[in-house]
């Protein structure tokens, strides 16, 4: 009827301007349609055929490979060189995977930049159409997304990879194993933050259009900037202290200058475990500690360590065989396999563990005293920078196979004991306490026996070693709540069934005791395998092994193909390495075979895998990507991120403090891996670029890409 209607309408007179009316409404719809089905012809993040060819890249570890987009890969361009190198042609990838199946990506997005294009086969095509819809929603409701308290609304996928399977081994590089990653990550979990954070993020998280002038810090701990704890106070005069976590209001925004009299490259590893660069970590009362001890010893431009020399007298290596003596159950590198080592003073204990198949992550407090954690960082072992006070320390409960207070200043019986209840939140159900002092007055040593027996620690050995001098003893945690029942008087009381045990991100430590886990479903119920079968060893609490299993494959796969052969990376100058989302450690086992060590971080909005990191005998911490990481500037050789920032959209004020945070964090010729979303690698090549750091190389495939990049020395 309306169209017949208006047909009567065009003959009338007049009708003319009827008719030019409906033909400019007909084009316009027109354009609308085409610019919506239109894709981009521009793009920052270059690609190749496939992830397939990471593993098999062309000339030296110093070579770039860096595709040409997807345009100017159809023309087959000629070889070209990048900074100095020879990068490969799209053609040449396409001759050595004439059969791989591509598959179009069209991202259909309104007032957003869209992605790269991807030639596809015809009969792939219609698919991609099909499920374009779906996509579009999907995206649509990332940018609605909230935080509160640390609990995610809702969870956005980890982002599909876009494209079918190749096949064989190769496949298993080009799949990211989303689909068990995302079932994971929809699980929720628990996480405790300080307050409640609502960012609202619309649009990209990172502005493609943004230009970066940087500038550095100008703060008095000047190249040893750790933002979280290091605080400046005026009382009366400038004076400058260490305290627990306290952040600045807006994610700092500067860079950390190098340090005074210039920066060397690291010695590279086994050489660090006897010298380091002092000039690296000079400081102050490092200089005055040195002229003290006899164990570290200042030698031209380099800090010695001589071999098995301690603050002990008789070496460390009669101190360790000492406490296996006392304890015959402690057999170091096979029983007991992650330790921590409370005030970092004398880092011969790790190095001397180390060499036993002992991993000691080592805790500088951090307070007005000489720190030698970044002395230990520097050396290549795992260190953790975290005052001890009001608040539980970044762990989970019940992971450590032992704690080491060797002549640390703790006041153990202080508050009602609760520094010891922390102790014996985080020590595993069975394991021990070794506490080492030297000439403890009585009135110390009795209160300290009293506090052990009311938390119904058992003292399996003290003995003053004769050699050392030192007063040794080792306690050990109940391993049921059998003897709980027992105690004459109820102090500490057992904490309340809510009071989350693995919560520990801001939240003080409390004086009650945590019952000892006995359901099948809890971490911590049985001792793990010895070392090094408990890497591959799934406990009967995990809820679903098939997902660990598929993890460890698929990282197994990925560190074997691509990063160890395929990324210019010199492995051999790689020992400090941080996964900055770590799940379930797949990508730390993996590389458990390599001269590294790995810092598992958990992020607080993730599902809590850290358990089971520590199960499988590695270390890791929790922390908010929204802050600084509690260690020192420079300390890292590579990073991994994976899927880190597109989980971060609506948690931080700015997302390019993480940025620069992971420039704090990475030491100068140090490496990033970083896997993401196309749409956020494009922008975040841009940010990296304006921090001088040099693109060795980036892939793409459909919505996914891989971006390896290396800090240089500048500084603004």
């Amino acid at each position: 009827m309306a169209v017949a209607r208006f047909g009567r309408q065009v003959k009338r007179p007049g009708g003319f301007c009827i008719k030019m009316t409906a033909v400019a409404i007909l084009g316009l719809c027109f354009i609308f349609v085409w610019s919506m089905f239109s894709s981009s012809s521009s793009s920052v993040t270059t690609r190749i055929e496939s992830f397939d060819n990471i593993g098999a890249p062309p000339g030296s570890r110093n070579t770039r490979v860096n595709i040409p987009a997807a345009q100017s890969s159809i023309k087959g361009e000629d070889e070209k060189k990048f900074n100095g190198s020879v990068t490969l042609s799209a053609h040449e990838h396409k001759s050595e995977k004439k059969d791989q199946k591509e598959v179009a990506n069209v991202k259909k997005e309104k007032g957003k930049k869209k992605l790269p294009e991807k030639v596809s086969k015809e009969k792939h095509g219609s698919e991609e159409s099909e499920s374009e819809d779906s996509e579009k929603e999907k995206e649509d409701e990332d940018e609605e997304r909230e935080v509160v308290d640390g609990k995610e609304e809702a969870l956005n996928d980890e982002g599909e990879v876009n494209g079918e399977e190749t096949g064989g081994e190769g496949a298993l590089i080009v799949s990211l194993d989303q689909e068990s990653e995302e079932k994971l990550e929809d699980d929720g979990g628990e996480s405790e933050e300080r307050g409640k954070k609502r960012y609202k993020i619309k649009g990209p998280l990172f502005d493609p259009k943004a230009h970066y002038h940087w500038k550095l810090c100008s703060t008095r701990s000047k190249h040893n900037y750790i933002p979280c704890i290091d605080m400046e106070i005026t009382t009366g005069r400038l004076q400058y202290r260490h305290t627990e976590r306290s952040c600045p209001r807006t994610e700092p925004m500067c860079l950390v200058p190098l340090p005074r009299d210039g920066y060397g490259r690291p010695v590279p590893w086994p050489d660090s475990k006897v010298k380091i660069l002092y000039k690296n970590v000079q400081h102050p009362k490092l200089a005055a500690f040195i002229k003290e001890h006899s164990w570290v010893m200042e030698s031209g431009e380099y800090l010695t360590f001589p071999q098995n020399q301690s603050e002990l007298r008789g070496g460390i290596l009669h101190y360790l065989e000492s406490i296996e003596e006392m304890v015959p159950d402690i057999e170091w590198g096979k029983n007991i396999r992650v330790v921590l080592d409370i005030g970092c003073t004398d880092s011969a204990f790790g190095a001397s563990l180390l060499d036993k198949d002992v991993l000691a992550l080592a805790l500088g407090l951090k307070d007005d005293l000489v720190d030698l954690a970044q002395v230990a960082i520097e050396r290549g072992f795992p260190a953790l920078v975290s005052p001890f006070g009001n608040r539980r320390l970044p762990f989970p409960s019940g992971v450590f196979d032992a704690i080491h207070c060797g002549g640390c200043t703790i006041p153990w019986h202080s508050n009602g004991g609760k520094h010891l209840l922390e102790m014996n939140r985080i020590l595993r159900p069975g394991g021990y306490f070794v506490l080492s002092t030297k000439h403890d007055s009585f009135e110390d040593e009795e209160v300290m026996s009293k506090l052990a027996a009311s938390i119904c620690w058992n003292i399996l050995a003290h003995k003053t070693d004769e050699v050392s001098d030192v007063g040794v003893k080792i306690y050990q945690k109940p391993d049921s709540n059998d003897i709980y029942k027992l105690r004459r008087k109820k102090y500490p009381p057992l904490c309340k069934e809510n009071d989350n045990p693995d919560a520990a991100w801001y939240v003080p430590v409390r004086t009650c005791l945590h019952a000892i886990p006995s359901a099948i479903e809890q971490h911590g119920t049985e001792w793990p395998e010895e070392w090094p079968k408990r890497l591959e060893r799934y406990p009967d609490w995990l809820s679903d092994k098939d997902k660990l299993v598929a993890d460890t494959k698929h990282w197994k796969a990925i560190v074997e193909k691509s990063y160890l052969t395929g990324l210019g990376i010199d492995w051999s100058n790689i020992r400090n390495v941080m996964d900055m989302k770590a799940i379930y450690g797949g990508f730390a086992a993996a590389l458990s075979q390599q001269k590294v060590w790995v810092m598992n971080v958990v992020p607080v909005h993730t599902p809590d895998t850290l358990p089971f990191i520590f199960e499988r005998g590695l270390v890791g911490t929790y922390h908010d990507w929204c802050e600084s990481f509690g260690t020192y500037p420079r300390s890292y050789d590579l990073l991994h991120v994976d899927h880190l920032f597109s989980r971060l959209k609506n948690r931080c004020k700015q997302p390019v403090s993480i940025v620069v945070e992971m420039d704090r964090l990475l030491r100068p010729g140090g490496w990033t891996i970083i896997r993401e979303k196309v749409e956020i690698l494009e922008p975040l090549e841009g940010i990296l670029k304006s921090l001088h750091w040099e693109i060795r190389m980036t892939y793409a495939q459909g919505k996914e890409g891989i971006l390896c990049a290396q800090k240089t020395m500048w500084r603004p």
